[in-house]
């Protein structure tokens, strides 16, 4: 199951957020108008009682209102009626039971099949004439009419308020994360290169983000620091052991020359195997710390590959004789990069040299380069004891070797030279195996413009 990003996930809770603070705003919205307008027809029915009293008054023995007196207005019925309760004017709403007594200043509310009505009662003087019943009502639909158009209106433009959330929910995070992208996408530059002097550098600011982006130039910063400190540790070790080593050689080749017992002897040759193997491993130590070093300085020409390898074979096939091993070539003709001479035969010295070592006495070793895709592909595949698969990973690191090989003299270098010189070209290495049938190394490196 995919997992969501926290910006899916902030977007979503913002939404949510926005969806449920918009239904409590509604809902107190509602609430509150509805509450308005009741209060709003409570008002008008007892203003429209107090109007009748500058209106109504008795003139020539007869009962006299004002024209302006309406039985209807604003949405309030009004009626007059004499101490009886017999009606002098106005009217009632037709589904209004006008049978209620009537009440002196009193506001009611009344719930029917037909709706909800407010009345208010109110007993006047009139001058010559004596007690008149004013009764004033108001249908409570209107109300909910007007709610209701509300409520309609809301359903309809909710759903566009929640999609205009949603989008402005992602567009505040995405612009918000967008540092955090930066970040990841640096440090991942940096994890899958070779560049460790490469910084963030987001800038100066003041919120979390940019503290991270800090901290994490200060962690590369310290990580270089360490990288250089180690290259320059291995360089200045292997350097001041070559010449110690090379006093050891020179003692054993000096103390071979003369006579002594045969015990002394091979104690002498054990020496100088050891001394041996210690001088090569300190001369691919070496190499290997200015390969580091020069990576960032190659001395970039254009180089036939295919020459330079028809060379280096023929080179390693006097070694590859002492074990019984051809080595067959299959090269294409005129296959030009711009590279590193120095380091491209460097390159097919060490992995023809690893095909003999651990390649089958009397067996076969194939060289071949071609173009492929605009880049040249050398392979170099040997018959021998191959790696098993769980180890392939691990053949390009420094000093690995497998348990079955470890009766083979190296230091397990070779290769991690192979690769770092091979990407310092811009190119790659792979390999492919079979335990017991011999293996196939591989490296890739663009073709000269030309050439592409």
């Amino acid at each position: 199951m995919k997992r969501w990003t926290i910006r899916l996930k902030v977007t979503l809770w913002f939404t949510l957020f926005m969806t449920l603070l918009s239904v409590l705003a509604l809902g107190i919205l509602v609430y509150s108008s509805e509450y308005s307008a009741l209060e709003n027809i409570k008002f008008r029915i007892t203003d429209v009682v107090e109007q009748v009293q500058r209106d109504v008054e008795w003139k020539d023995n007869e009962l006299e209102i004002d024209k302006d007196l309406e039985g209807f207005q604003d949405g309030v019925y009004l009626s007059l009626y004499d101490s009886q309760g017999v009606p002098l004017y106005g009217s009632v709403p037709r589904l209004f039971d006008n049978s209620d007594v009537f009440e002196h200043k009193s506001l009611r509310e009344k719930k029917t099949q037909n709706g909800i009505f407010y009345w208010y009662d109110e007993k006047i003087w009139v001058s010559g004439y004596g007690e008149i019943w004013v009764r004033s009502i108001a249908e409570a639909d209107q109300v909910s009419a007007a709610v209701g158009s509300f409520l309609q209106f809301a359903v309809i433009v909710f759903p566009f308020f929640v999609l205009t959330a949603a989008l402005g929910g992602y567009w505040i995070t995405r612009r918000a994360f967008l540092p955090v992208r930066q970040i990841t996408q640096t440090a991942r530059e940096i994890g899958e290169g070779d560049d460790l002097s490469r910084r963030i550098g987001l800038g100066k600011g003041k919120d979390e983000i940019y503290t991270l982006a800090n901290e994490f130039d200060s962690m590369f910063e310290r990580i270089q620091a360490a990288f250089e400190r180690e290259k320059q540790f291995t360089a200045d070790a292997s350097h001041e052991l070559r010449t110690p080593v090379a006093v050891i050689l020179s003692q054993c080749e000096d103390a071979l020359r003369t006579e002594c017992d045969e015990p002394h002897r091979e104690a002498l040759v054990t020496i100088q195997k050891q001394a041996e193997k210690m001088a090569g491993l300190i001369s691919q130590l070496l190499t290997l710390a200015r390969a580091e070093q020069s990576r960032k300085k190659l001395h970039l020409e254009r180089v036939n590959l295919s020459e330079l390898s028809e060379i280096v074979g023929e080179q390693q096939q006097e070694f590859a004789e002492e074990r019984g091993i051809k080595i067959v070539q299959e090269i294409e003709p005129d296959v030009t990069v711009q590279g590193d001479e120095t380091m491209l035969m460097r390159m097919l010295i060490n992995l023809l040299e690893n095909a003999v070592k651990y390649g089958k006495e009397n067996g076969h070793i194939c060289l071949s380069l071609a173009r492929e895709n605009g880049f040249a592909v050398c392979r170099v595949e040997d018959d021998g004891i191959g790696i098993e698969k769980e180890h392939l990973e691990n053949v390009w690191k420094r000093f690995w070797q497998e348990d079955a090989s470890r009766k083979v003299e190296g230091a397990g270098l070779g290769l991690a030279m192979v690769k770092w010189m091979a990407e310092a070209h811009g190119g790659a290495v792979s390999v492919t195996s079979e335990k017991g049938k011999g293996s196939c190394f591989s490296f890739t490196i663009p073709l000269a413009e030309e050439e592409g």
